[in-house]
């Protein structure tokens, strides 16, 4: 039961004045504000736990996912649909999806 103390001491609370400074970086990357929904969130919390505005992920998965912005014919979207290969090309030549030092 001491290890277990010593180890809930250590824990430290989330550092919430970063996450203002995260959603700024988020909304600098190449995809519309909000783009990534959930996962900006999950992005904000990381920098939040870790103190870190880079954190840096061990044990991670990379998923990249395009979608076809046709969508715009219907009113939907605010992109053309040349975008996406645009942010492909940009994701496939050191653009940053997220946080995470790759």
């Amino acid at each position: 039961m001491d290890k277990l103390q010593n180890i809930i001491e250590k824990i430290k609370k989330p550092d919430l004045s970063l996450a203002k400074q995260a959603q700024a970086r988020l909304d600098n990357l190449t995809k519309p504000r909000g783009g990534l929904g959930r996962l900006e969130e999950l992005a904000k919390q990381i920098v939040s736990i870790t103190a870190n505005l880079n954190p840096r992920i061990e044990k991670k998965a990379i998923i990249v996912m395009a979608a076809d912005h046709g969508v715009v014919e219907k009113g939907i979207s605010a992109y053309p649909g040349e975008v996406t290969g645009q942010m492909v090309y940009n994701f496939t030549h050191n653009g940053r999806l997220l946080f995470c030092k790759i």
